[in-house]
């Protein structure tokens, strides 16, 4: 089961099918948060922080990874089919009214590259990332320096995603990876079908589950 959520509440509850109908969801535009311009913030977020091996060394681990799948894996694994399998339980989550930059300081704190934004009853209202901002410390060009503190004073609200997909713990992995590169966000809110958050479901917790478990147990 999926959900939209936005500024004003509820807008959709269905399958994945449907989700792509739904104008808000189908364009999700990115807002123009401060961005560092030359100083290539979105750039590093995507980057491989180590180099890469070289081809001999990633032969010699896929041979060892066969290996060990030839041995069979240690302990008994269960199949993972539904979100609920590879969520994130407690996510960090920000607050509207939030400035950018003290926005920035918490995704920075605790190495993560969005979160989801809720209201105060605990709704979950937007998604921010933190490739759509950059700190005061990372202005662009000395001239744009009033422009870039003012957008970093902006609250969260009008910098986040919104409105912005989520998605039930029970949800098919299937269905939420089809939505996920139909509307190029890095992750989903889990949430109930009144908006309360259980947890984030992200690209990241997806390939960890393909490379920790085996193809079969992961889809069949």
């Amino acid at each position: 089961m999926f959900y939209v959520f936005g500024i004003n509440g509820p807008m959709y509850q269905g399958g994945a099918d449907r989700l792509s109908h739904i104008t808000a969801v189908r364009g999700v535009q990115r807002p123009s948060g401060l961005r560092a311009g030359a100083s290539g913030v979105e750039g590093e977020e995507a980057q491989v922080r180590n180099p890469q091996p070289s081809l001999t060394a990633r032969a010699q681990g896929a041979v060892a990874a066969y290996l060990g799948t030839e041995q069979g894996p240690k302990e008994e694994r269960h199949r993972i089919y539904r979100v609920s399998d590879v969520m994130t339980r407690g996510a960090v989550t920000l607050t509207p009214d939030l400035r950018v930059e003290q926005a920035w300081h918490v995704l920075a704190e605790k190495k993560i590259a969005q979160a989801p934004v809720l209201d105060a009853q605990g709704i979950v209202v937007g998604l921010l990332l933190r490739a759509d901002m950059a700190p005061l410390e990372l202005l662009p060009e000395p001239g744009a320096l009033h422009q870039a503190i003012a957008l970093a004073k902006r609250p969260v609200r009008e910098v986040m995603i919104t409105p912005v997909p989520a998605v039930a713990e029970d949800t098919d992995l299937r269905r939420v990876t089809h939505v996920l590169l139909e509307t190029g966000l890095p992750g989903l809110p889990v949430t109930d079908d009144r908006g309360h958050l259980s947890g984030f479901v992200s690209r990241t917790d997806i390939l960890r589950a393909v490379v920790s478990e085996p193809p079969l147990d992961l889809w069949s």
